[in-house]
């Protein structure tokens, strides 16, 4: 059987410079797997590699995604064959309206728009789902928001959009505890054993809400590291460097 998505051997550049050297990784259906290591190490390259940035070249190695081999593929169509990825850095639209960009977004990736009526009980549905508020939907994308409320907007089109694979890039980041929590609760609940999940961070405190079965290090390019879910906890007390700075690697 194939894996959801299998990433061989992968190396690419950015502007002429090498940045993945040799990636190998493999997501199966129901699997959650976290992807840590240092600034600098390769971990939203991957995420860029893998949906298609144009800014970035492919220069070995492939990505199968359900055993397809999607190197030539664009990034839309990536996304209407069920892939997902929420930004680190999400972007405002002032002027358009929640509501509508997600409706457009259903539009693009699913092909048939739905109607007004049927739209808005989904949208409904799903932001109860997550603990949104119903203004939420009338709201600019992403103007004014909050690092959560951005954030639950990505995990909001990730429970419309129902991808079967999702990077989520840092969604952690500049989220106070609160929100962590909340945004936390929104992925668990969007999550099935259809589904695989590739979530990238710098820190644990995420994965004490969202459980990985495997845990992997990014150092220079290359997964230098994989384990278990105690592994980053280890890593916490270790760092991503031994003492003579060289990246941790396996045990042999």
């Amino acid at each position: 059987m194939s894996a959801l998505l299998e990433i061989q051997n992968l190396c690419a550049e950015v502007e002429g410079k090498s940045i993945l050297k040799g990636v190998n990784l493999r997501i199966n259906a129901g699997e959650i797997h976290a992807l840590m290591g240092p600034n600098g190490s390769g971990k939203s390259t991957l995420s860029n590699v893998l949906f298609g940035h144009p800014k970035y070249k492919v220069t070995g190695g492939r990505i199968l995604y359900q055993g397809e081999d999607i190197a030539a593929l664009k990034t839309y169509e990536r996304a209407r064959r069920g892939m997902f990825l929420a930004f680190q850095y999400p972007v405002a639209i002032p002027g358009v309206s929640v509501a509508n960009f997600l409706r457009t977004a259903l539009k693009s990736v699913h092909g048939d728009a739905q109607a007004v009526k049927s739209f808005r009980k989904l949208l409904r549905e799903k932001m109860e789902l997550l603990g949104a508020d119903e203004k939420f939907a009338s709201r600019y994308v992403n103007d004014g928001f909050s690092g959560g409320e951005k954030k639950r907007l990505e995990i909001l089109q990730m429970a419309l959009l129902d991808p079967k694979f999702a990077v989520l890039d840092e969604t952690d980041s500049g989220l106070d505890i609160d929100a962590l929590r909340v945004v936390s609760e929104g992925i668990n609940k969007v999550m099935s054993p259809e589904k695989g999940l590739l979530l990238i961070t710098h820190y644990q405190r995420i994965l004490d809400y969202v459980k990985p079965q495997f845990v992997h290090v990014l150092s220079d390019g290359r997964i230098v590291r994989s384990g278990g879910p105690e592994l980053p906890a280890e890593l916490e007390k270790t760092g991503y460097l031994r003492r003579d700075g060289e990246a941790v690697q396996a045990a042999a």
